[in-house]
């Protein structure tokens, strides 16, 4: 199995690749990856969005990427996640092809909608159908709903009480091209955070690249 190679996504466009190696220098990634992982980063996402590069783990596929979100409204961060794409050349078990997407996604919530007992099936349904909005053709596709509530205590007894949604879900994308993927994971962050995804004819923005400080 080659190195765990765990390149950084905005330096990928400009990457070379020598075609001589010298010891002890890893290969090149597999073009399948490469090509994938320009589909990660894109191009245009919903402006409540931003968008930033982040670590990869290196210990779950032999290549890996991934990307983080924040989905902000005016200076509020309504909700957080992260999606990373592991690839393994020869599959792995539970894996349906060379690819896996895992996503988590954090929001917080008004502790009446957590208490829901319907949460956990509608908060999975806003993955599953966004992916299929998006045509993202997928398989094996798992993952947790979790609603944690915080309390204070001591010196923090006067904090409030604070409820939050985790979703934890990982698939398989069936073709290297993952923006379908990519924006189907936004949406469902915006639809975590209480905002509704957009008509199908509105057309998306340039993403946030840094977050304005409040005065």
């Amino acid at each position: 199995m080659p190195p765990a190679v765990t390149p950084l996504l905005r330096a990928l466009p400009n990457s070379t690749y020598s075609s001589v190696m010298t010891l002890g220098e890893p290969p090149a990634p597999p073009a399948a990856f490469r090509r994938a992982l320009e589909t990660l980063r894109p191009a245009e996402v919903r402006p409540e969005i931003e968008l930033e590069d982040i670590p990869a783990p290196q210990r779950l596929a032999p290549y890996s990427g991934a990307v983080g979100a924040s989905v902000y409204r005016d200076d509020d961060e309504l909700a957080v996640g992260r999606l990373i794409m592991l690839f393994d050349p020869d599959g792995q078990r539970g894996w349906e092809g060379p690819f896996r997407l895992v996503a988590y996604v954090r929001a917080d919530m008004e502790p009446e909608i957590t208490s829901d007992p319907l949460l956990g099936p509608v908060a999975w349904s806003w993955l599953t159908e966004a992916l299929d909005a998006h045509g993202a053709a997928y398989a094996a596709a798992g993952g947790t709903v979790t609603r944690a509530v915080s309390e204070g205590f001591g010196n923090k007894a006067d904090d409030p009480v604070t409820t939050e949604l985790e979703l934890r879900a990982s698939w398989s994308p069936l073709d290297e091209d993952l923006s379908p993927h990519v924006a189907a994971w936004c949406d469902l962050m915006c639809l975590a955070a209480g905002i509704p995804p957009l008509p199908p004819d509105v057309a998306t923005l340039r993403p946030r690249t840094t977050h304005p400080k409040a005065p």
